[in-house]
């Protein structure tokens, strides 16, 4: 038996005897093969580094699981059955088992994992860290932990280990970081590979087709494989290359063209540049297909409804945007409203029960799993299931459906005094618009027979309730901002954070402030009954994110002074909405103001939600066809409704209601059996960091397609002049928000020919040594759109008049 050894650098390849006790396993020094039934797989080191490769029918192809989400079924020191983990992945034929058990023998020799009678537990190093790599495209990265306010760790190239930027990463720290100085580390173990496929052009050299990144952060060139393509087709086009191969030993990177996209990237369709970008399906397999269709039809049986609550004859209406029924089929929430005999108002919010149908670990979850969440990409919307799953599922008028009902009592001063959580059915009379909603309430005449008795619900809703929760929302510092136009698909406050308020449509956010209140009573239900939940917390901004659009306000004559050396409060940036609504600027203001915000994150504890001024606990739950996470807290109410234990002991006579917050201070025993509290546990913990990634892919997606559809605006708009907004000031030139449009762009400071221009940076501003022509934040300025580069949505301006006199206090030496 040969033990093979690689030497990346040189090349070299040496033999060397060894024998190891497993007849199918030879492990060498620096590469492991592994022979089990025709299989072969190749987990190779370098650098301590694994890279998994499988090997069959001389195809190559990849693990439908990655290292990542194999390791995230280890949760603390618990030990883990394989059989266990073979079924949380979906290996269900035995080749995939085989990958499995591969895999997890690998990772036992290089002492990730241990196995104890027969079960595999991790193992933990005080020295190695998880994080995902940025790179720059020089070459050298950063590893950033998950960890908020967690050194990022410098790696250099020569210690990346053929990782990639955005790959997920273990780094192991070989250098203590200093005040000055991040600590320093090394690629262990790739994790996850984040570019399963990429952008790229199509050159040949030296008769051999290659695929260069258009990302100039990946460093590379792949070798692409023809696989009976006619490559010179693609020959200098823009391409989407699928990785078959990534970097092993001296073999370069291997890849083949799945799509061409365009002769340059301003040829191609913008959602094909973003869904290539970010590796988003289009698609669904064949195997989601045929599961859905294998989906019971729409109608309810009659059993069904005997173990629910029967709200069909309550009048329900549902409201949503024009674009959203014309770019998906999801219509998730219903609403009642009642006045209760205290004078009370009972206002139910029922949410599609998409639990009920699809079960956990099944083809169509796991596909949904994986996806995370659906992605907005304007007139295209990318769903979590097949569009089977969304017609049986959505709340259309005269339909039976089955429904998960919050019902909130809110008393005259906007308070939620009680509530409950109960499985329902009901059926829809009225589907609305938020165009026709508006229309409806702000008629001063008699609406048609038909909406009779809905528009005074209406005007209930949304002349007396919403105003009053509004303004327990304005006490606590809940933020409200103002912009142009709103692209969401649910009906809270989604990934911004906050409520989105559009000038012309206020009832969009007016029905946000009552939708926020169905997360806000879910997950203190779920806290007071200590069940394992997922909470939505946002981080308060950095104070140095701030800084800048404070001196902005100023200079546009607000006088805004706010104390924020070490922190900012949901209170101050009330304040600061409150006073930019009173600039002529506001759209600006509130836009650089919304970009200050951190992103909303999910986690197993309760905590702050900024946007929101929430202190405590806080979820989202509304959009279980669309968000995963709202899934997940379905199933754990689901849970609730047929494992919770009531009472204490099943000779007490009477027990709670578990489905009521009347219950809450009244349990002093577990109310899920131990087992089931522990799995939903374990599984949260499992699936949360993955899906947390998964928000971020698709914030960074859409926005990615906001930014080329700007780049493609003003590339029309080449060689005209707009009037614009000086937003940011540094040595290098300054950016001008061009108001109208809400599209920045720089002015390099090379194409100031006027004069020498020198950076202040406490008065943030350029000033020319000769003319004492200023170039300040908050100036003025026209300027001409020089050239747009639409992929990296880079827009060049130069200045046709602006700027101010300088101050005498902008010749102050720094």
């Amino acid at each position: 038996m040969q033990k093979s050894h690689w030497y990346p650098r040189q090349g070299l390849h040496r033999e060397r005897s060894c024998r190891l006790s497993k007849p199918w396993l030879k492990v060498t020094h620096k590469v492991y093969k592994v022979y089990k039934r025709g299989v072969r797989v190749s987990i190779v080191f370098f650098a301590s580094v694994v890279v998994t490769k499988l090997k069959l029918d001389k195809d190559n192809f990849y693990m439908e699981f990655s290292i990542a989400t194999l390791l995230a079924q280890f949760v603390d020191d618990k030990l883990v059955a394989g059989k266990n983990i073979e079924k949380k992945l979906g290996c269900e034929d035995e080749e995939s088992i085989q990958k499995l058990q591969i895999t997890l023998d690998a990772l036992e020799k290089i002492k990730v994992l241990t196995k104890e009678r027969g079960k595999y537990r991790r193992i933990y190093e005080d020295d190695v860290v998880e994080a995902k790599l940025r790179c720059s495209s020089k070459g050298f990265c950063f590893a950033i932990q998950d960890e908020e306010n967690a050194d990022d760790i410098y790696v250099r190239e020569s210690h990346l280990s053929n990782a990639w930027n955005g790959d997920r990463v273990f780094v192991k720290i070989i250098k203590e970081g200093s005040r000055r100085r991040s600590p320093e580390g090394e690629v262990k173990l790739i994790l996850e590979r984040s570019n399963p496929s990429l952008l790229a052009t199509v050159t040949n050299k030296e008769a051999q087709y290659k695929a260069i990144p258009l990302d100039d952060r990946l460093l590379f060139e792949l070798d692409l494989k023809e696989n009976g393509q006619d490559l010179e087709a693609a020959l200098e086009h823009l391409v989407h290359v699928s990785v078959l191969r990534y970097p092993l030993g001296q073999h370069p990177p291997l890849g083949k063209v799945t799509k061409i996209l365009g002769s340059d990237a301003e040829e191609a369709a913008d959602v094909d540049i973003v869904s290539c970008k970010h590796d988003l399906p289009l698609n669904f397999p064949e195997k989601a297909i045929a599961a859905a269709s294998q989906l019971p039809t729409a109608r309810v049986p009659a059993a069904e409804i005997k173990n629910r609550v029967d709200l069909r004859d309550k009048l329900t209406f549902t409201i949503e945007s024009e674009s959203n029924l014309q770019n998906t089929p999801w219509i998730e929430n219903a609403f009642t409203l009642e006045k209760t005999e205290s004078g009370d108002w009972q206002l139910g919010i029922h949410i599609t029960d998409v639990a009920h149908y699809i079960e956990q670990d099944t083809v169509l979850d796991r596909i949904a799993r994986k996806r995370g969440v659906a992605v907005n990409l304007r007139k295209q919307v990318l769903p979590l299931f097949p569009e089977k799953v969304s017609k049986l599922c959505s709340l259309i008028p005269g339909r039976n459906r089955l429904t998960i009902s919050i019902m909130l009592t809110i008393d005259s001063q906007g308070n939620t005094t009680e509530y409950k959580i109960m499985p329902s059915v009901i059926s829809v009379d009225h589907q609305l618009t938020y165009q026709e909603t508006q229309t409806l309430i702000g008629e001063a005449k008699k609406s048609g027979k038909k909406l009779a008795n809905l528009v005074p619900l209406l005007k209930d809703l949304f002349f007396t309730i919403s105003p009053l929760v509004k303004a327990q929302r304005l006490q606590r510092g809940g933020l409200e901002v103002i912009t142009p136009e709103i692209h969401n698909l649910y009906k809270d406050e989604g990934r911004v954070g906050t409520i989105l308020s559009v000038a012309a449509l206020p009832v969009y956010s007016m029905l946000t402030e009552l939708t926020i209140l169905a997360g806000k009573a879910v997950a203190e239900h779920l806290q007071a009954l200590e069940l394992p939940a997922i909470y939505c917390t946002q981080a308060e901004p950095d104070v140095e994110e701030l800084e800048d659009l404070i001196k902005l306000g100023n200079n546009l004559g607000l006088d805004i002074d706010l104390d924020v050396e070490d922190s900012v409060s949901s209170q101050d940036y009330q304040r600061l909405t409150e006073q930019f609504a009173t600039s002529s600027a506001v759209m600006v203001l509130n836009y650089l103001l919304q970009s200050t915000f951190k992103p909303v994150k999910y986690s197993t504890e309760p905590g702050h939600h900024f946007g929101l001024a929430y202190q405590d606990a806080y979820t989202h739950c509304i959009s279980p066809g669309q968000r995963y996470i709202d899934l997940i807290i379905q199933r754990i109410l689901k849970t609730l409704f047929e494992h919770g234990r009531d009472r204490r002991h099943s000779r007490t006579k009477q027990g709670v209601d578990l489905t009521s917050s009347s219950c809450h201070g009244q349990i002093n025993w577990k109310v899920l059996p131990p087992d089931i509290q522990e799995q939903i546990e374990i599984d949260i913990q499992t699936m949360l960091p993955f899906l947390n990634d998964r928000e971020k892919q698709a914030e960074d997606a859409e926005r990615d397609l906001a930014g080329l559809k700007k780049a493609e605006q003003m590339k029309e708009r080449t060689g005209k002049i707009f009037e614009g907004l000086i937003t940011g000031v540094q040595s290098y030139g300054f950016f001008v928000e061009i108001e109208d449009l809400l599209v920045e762009g720089l002015v390099h400071v090379s194409s100031l020919k006027d004069d020498w221009y020198e950076y202040r940076s406490r008065n943030s501003c350029l000033v020319g040594r000769k003319n004492r022509t200023a170039y300040r934040l908050g100036d003025r300025v026209e300027v001409e759109v020089k050239s747009v580069d639409y992929y990296r949505q880079q827009i060049d301006l130069v200045t046709v008049g602006g700027g101010s006199e300088a101050q005498n206090a902008d010749w102050e030496e720094e």
